[in-house]
């Protein structure tokens, strides 16, 4: 007769359960860590960049890139909305993309109807199209000249943008209501992941290449 023994967990084994808590742990810590200060994710919840950005789709926004430098013309960026842009009381996160910085000055428009940085013409193929109508760079004329230290930023979709432009409108030139400051910025928004069919990088257009410094326009 043969007796029966009890199987043996191997010490392996054994030590995997005991160390799983940690390795969860560490992981969550890793997670919340690179979610503070790295990377995050961001949900588009307006039509305000269409179709650059559409209603729920996920974008990937580097959170430390600007603890190095600031941010630069072309670049879709998420910041803290001032308080005179919010629709309700508490803080609220707005994605836009970048069109000047601090020094630069902002026309409407040349003889194409284009916007003017520093006297240099930006093309912008980016701009909402609906069956091959494209919304206009801007909807009336304006000369400004953005704050040291602040950022005159614009939807891709023009015509439902709550942005610089609307607030300029609404504030009469007022250049702090206008713009934002560049501690406001949360990140830049450098990918589209989701949905997978949608999936792409988020790259500064080359017009904005050879736009030239204040001192030069």
């Amino acid at each position: 007769m043969i007796e029966e023994q009890t199987p043996q967990k191997s010490p392996r084994s054994s030590s995997f359960w005991k160390e799983l808590p940690i390795l969860l742990g560490v992981a969550i810590l890793v997670a919340v860590l690179v979610r503070a200060f790295l990377l995050q994710t961001f949900y588009i919840p307006s039509p305000s960049m269409e179709h650059t950005l559409n209603v729920n789709d996920r974008v990937l926004v580097n959170k430390i890139v600007y603890n190095f430098r600031s941010p630069e013309r072309g670049e879709i960026i998420v910041f803290r909305a001032p308080a005179e842009w919010r629709s309700g009381l508490d803080d609220e996160d707005f994605i836009k993309r970048v069109i000047a910085v601090g020094g630069d000055r902002i026309e409407c428009c040349d003889e194409q109807k284009r916007l003017r940085v520093n006297g240099h013409s930006i093309d912008e193929p980016y701009l909402f199209n609906e069956n091959g109508i494209s919304d206009p760079a801007a909807d009336q004329p304006f000369d400004f000249t953005v704050p040291k230290g602040r950022i005159w930023v614009m939807g891709d979709h023009r015509a439902a943008s709550g942005d610089s432009l609307e607030h300029w409108k609404q504030s009469d030139g007022d250049p702090l209501i206008s713009t934002i400051t560049e501690d406001s910025v949360v990140g830049r928004a450098f990918v589209v992941f989701w949905p997978v069919g949608r999936a792409t990088w988020l790259s500064v257009p080359e017009t904005f290449n050879t736009v030239p410094d204040p001192s030069a326009g």
